[in-house]
């Protein structure tokens, strides 16, 4: 079990942090908070605040900080249960945290300026909150997954496995929005749909997935 291979010293301080992040979006954002919150099977939090986005804003990189702890975190626990019982490195799992956030950003970039390329910006800007809104309710499922995993619960393939699901999912969820909202426009681009999967959909998270494999290589 992992509570029995590393420290949870480090574990205990990433959950402080993650947990911080929401705290403080909850309380400097307390209105938008309670509509995220319900955002699965709710479209509320989607029309109200997709009209306001901004380049950076506050709430969404508050929980976006979270959700790169969250990620980093669940796959360490998979990786060290499943694949490669090792005692913690921190250098190793900073390196771990760095390489989800740059991929995360880069994805979020590229789609920008794909958008910017194609002068479809309005519909780039639709997707991604969309999008960045499941990712980060995402995370927010996944602080107390880890909690549970870390120190309730033994991280068994078939528990780690449940909570991947239920990520994958909401993530689909998601996913499923977002197509029915663009239906008419992407099918009658259906090829560039397809490219653009492959590419900035699939292509970043097996870099993730190589990341992680090779995480103790």
């Amino acid at each position: 079990m992992l509570r029995e291979i590393v420290s949870n010293d480090w574990f205990t301080s990433f959950l402080i942090i993650g947990l911080a992040c929401i705290t403080l979006c909850k309380y400097l954002f307390a209105p938008r908070f309670k509509d995220f919150i319900t955002v699965i099977g709710n479209s509320k939090y989607l029309k109200i605040y997709s009209r306001d986005q901004k380049f950076i804003d506050g709430f969404d990189a508050l929980l976006f900080l979270n959700l790169i702890i969250s990620v980093a975190l669940f796959a360490y626990i998979t990786y060290s249960s499943t694949i490669h019982p090792s005692e913690f490195d921190s250098n190793q799992f900073f390196k771990l945290i760095f390489g989800v956030g740059v991929i995360f950003l880069i994805k979020v970039l590229l789609e920008r300026l794909i958008g910017s390329l194609f002068e479809i910006d309005d519909l780039i800007d639709s997707y991604l909150f969309q999008k960045t809104t499941y990712k980060n309710y995402s995370g927010l499922l996944l602080l107390p997954m880890n909690c549970l995993l870390i120190y309730t619960i033994s991280p068994s393939r078939t528990a780690i496995l449940i909570c991947f699901t239920l990520i994958v999912i909401i993530n689909l969820v998601g996913f499923i929005d977002s197509f029915k909202n663009h239906q008419k426009l992407l099918l009658n681009n259906f090829f560039y749909f397809i490219l653009y999967l492959c590419a900035l959909e699939i292509g970043p998270y097996l870099i993730l997935y190589k990341l992680i494999k090779d995480f103790n290589a």
